[in-house]
């Protein structure tokens, strides 16, 4: 496969929460995983909406939920949901991540911060 596939199968995901937010002392709703290079981003419900951005900033157009239980893929570029490969574990975050998260830098009021 070449770098210009939006699914790269055999890239493992960036660790196990939204890369910016960890970095910032953010905080996430759910999560979104780059299927072609693996970053680890924040739904668009999230307060800093990192997966969309990501796409941005990149061109990798290509999502799959990192949320347990969750397989679906979403494409940017055509503004679809679709299908792909199983990709490189892990397949989501560790089930005892609450979601929100991470535990200890979520607000009370969470709710009134997500985007809808």
């Amino acid at each position: 496969m070449t770098t210009d596939n939006p699914i790269q199968p055999d890239v493992p995901p960036s660790g196990t929460g939204c890369v910016e937010c960890l970095d910032g002392g953010g905080w996430w709703f759910h999560l979104r995983r780059c299927a072609q290079c693996g970053h680890i981003g924040c739904c668009d419900s999230s307060p800093a909406q990192h997966a969309t951005a990501h796409w941005k900033a990149t061109g990798h157009p290509v999502i799959q939920s990192f949320e347990p239980g969750e397989d679906w893929f979403w494409d940017y570029s055509r503004d679809e949901a679709g299908s792909g490969p199983r990709l490189a574990p892990a397949d989501s975050h560790p089930e005892d991540q609450p979601a929100p998260g991470p535990a200890g830098a979520v607000p009370a009021d969470w709710r009134s911060h997500l985007h809808r």
